[in-house]
């Protein structure tokens, strides 16, 4: 699957999509991530593992704590794929201006 695909797939979750915001605010270890959840850590480590297979998350290794940190590029792309079709809407939502005023 290319990392676009991943990308999608990855940020399809809203539990996957939380967990990326709250590493937005930096790094955190997998306990901390569960804690707003109400769900078990085994299933906190499924959707990390999702995550870091499309290289939005990695985790490292300090002595005992293995933090988590968001990895931005991916999003970057995904961000540039969509905005490619911006001038799509705006064309779009300018011609319904023109029907909706006459």
């Amino acid at each position: 699957m290319d990392q676009l695909s991943l990308t999608f797939h990855a940020l399809a979750d809203p539990t996957r999509r939380a967990i990326l915001a709250r590493l937005a605010q930096g790094e955190v270890t997998v306990n901390e991530l569960a804690e707003p959840f109400e769900l078990r850590l085994p299933t906190v480590s499924k959707h990390l593992k999702v995550l870091q297979r499309a290289s939005l998350v990695s985790q490292t290794r300090r002595a005992q704590w293995r933090p988590c940190r968001l990895e931005p590029a991916p999003l970057k792309e995904a961000a540039e794929w969509v905005w490619d079709y911006r001038a799509f809407w705006d064309e779009s939502f300018d011609r319904l201006d023109e029907f909706l005023i006459r």
